[in-house]
């Protein structure tokens, strides 16, 4: 295997101690990953694990947070519930290790950080403000909850890999790589109990399509101040330039109706789309070959056979 440089391996520790908190870079999930006799719920060959092993990731997760906020209920279990001001790189971490978890770790793990998602779930309750003058209670467990948060994720992280990422997506036995993604990350909301995720890009697109003719997807001044939040969080100077490049690609990504929700106004595609994937090739070089998480994963699946062993 093709080791970092001195250069990418200070480069790609800082840039895991950012995203994971861990002082010496070393994701305190990746242990999580690694041990096991089972394969788990994805392979290399899979959507999900091309997908998300790809640096696209940083431009759909702040594109699914963008998106999640059009929805009151989860609008008000992130206002009610999150730590995403006072702590937002922990909250961060915390959405970082269920991803990480559930793509890349043995099925036993897999349920596990599914039951620890379920714990915190079961304390975020609250009543939102439907937009009409109605309000009504929520959950963070309730299905048709969940599912907009399932969807406004897979959607975007599927739509900044397309516009952002350069590694083709496997297609399986879908009709598409990207109806194969849908498909194939519906198992991951399964354990959380979302039982009737969508299979199909057409099927997402259906769904969001109706919420929005049905005005359930909205705009408040809470939208607006989480929306200016996730445009100038807290991070560290350095890190800052790239982030607002990061932000404008997830706006960019985001249909017109959607963005004039949120009151966010896109930079021209073209000058974003370039520097967007110019840059996320520079930062893939710049971290280097080694993947701790994914090369924990693929050492875990060499172990147990399920997987070719590397030369």
């Amino acid at each position: 295997m093709t080791r970092n440089t001195a250069f990418q391996e200070r480069f790609s520790r800082s840039f895991r101690r950012l995203l994971s908190g861990a002082p010496d870079g070393t994701p305190p999930w990746l242990d999580v990953v690694a041990r096991g006799d089972q394969v788990g719920y994805f392979l290399p060959t899979d959507a999900p694990w091309v997908i998300h092993r790809d640096f696209g990731t940083l431009v759909g997760g702040i594109r699914a947070l963008l998106m999640q906020a059009l929805h009151p209920a989860a609008l008000a279990g992130v206002r009610d519930h999150s730590r995403y001001e006072t702590d937002p790189l922990g909250r961060l971490a915390g959405t970082i290790r269920w991803l990480t978890v559930t793509t890349f770790a043995s099925t036993p793990e897999v349920l596990r950080e599914a039951e620890r998602v379920n714990r915190l779930h079961k304390h975020v309750t609250g009543k939102f403000d439907t937009g009409d003058g109605d309000v009504r209670p929520y959950r963070a467990a309730d299905p048709e909850f969940l599912l907009w948060v399932h969807v406004a994720f897979m959607e975007s992280f599927l739509v900044a890999h397309q516009l952002y990422a350069g590694a083709p997506i496997p297609p399986g036995r879908a009709s598409s790589g990207a109806d194969n993604y849908v498909a194939q990350w519906a198992a991951s909301v399964t354990p959380l109990g979302l039982d009737a995720a969508p299979t199909t890009v057409s099927e997402v697109d259906a769904i969001i399509d109706d919420l929005r003719d049905r005005g359930v997807l909205t705009s408040s001044e809470s939208t607006r101040l989480v929306v200016n939040f996730i445009r100038r969080p807290p991070l560290p100077i350095l890190a800052r330039p790239i982030y607002r490049l990061l932000f404008d690609a997830a706006v960019v990504s985001i249909r017109p109706e959607f963005r004039t929700m949120l009151g966010l106004r896109a930079k021209p595609r073209w000058l974003i789309v370039g520097a967007t994937r110019l840059t996320l090739r520079l930062m893939r070089a710049a971290v280097g070959p080694e993947s701790p998480i994914e090369d924990a994963a693929l050492a875990r699946l060499e172990r147990i056979g399920a997987w070719p062993t590397s030369s």
